[in-house]
């Protein structure tokens, strides 16, 4: 699938944002997960990108093309996702690969899930003060 450069920057700082829910200090004090993206350092945010970039990024890249109307947002079925992530998966152990399999499942969702609505590249936006 061909995603966009922003496209992929949100697919990314969503399934980020999604790992930083699961955080226990996150999770006990009930914090808002998009103040926490937003207080920490680049440094701290690159951490976590760079450490998801390598199971998400592929599948992303991987998935089967499909169109897209301007106002929407690329959809995948179940098995379409299911199937592509399991062909990324390495020669690993039965019950290792079935974590894997899932987790990866789960992040490249929630990845898709903040993937913003595609523009109409054909819809040139002049503002009126031109």
């Amino acid at each position: 699938m061909r995603f966009t450069e922003n496209e992929m920057t949100q697919a990314m700082a969503g399934a980020a944002k999604s790992v930083l829910a699961t955080r226990k200090d996150v999770r006990k004090q009930k914090l808002d997960v998009d103040d926490v993206w937003e207080q920490m350092s680049r440094y701290e945010r690159f951490q976590v990108l760079d450490a998801l970039g390598d199971q998400v990024l592929p599948v992303l890249v991987a998935l089967p093309d499909v169109q897209v109307e301007p106002g929407t947002r690329p959809t995948f079925t179940d098995e379409q996702v299911r199937e592509t992530v399991e062909a990324g998966v390495g020669d690993v152990g039965r019950l290792q690969r079935a974590v894997l399999v899932r987790t990866r499942i789960a992040l490249v969702n929630a990845a898709l899930a903040a993937i913003p609505p595609r523009q109409d590249p054909d819809a040139l936006i002049v503002p009126d003060h031109l």
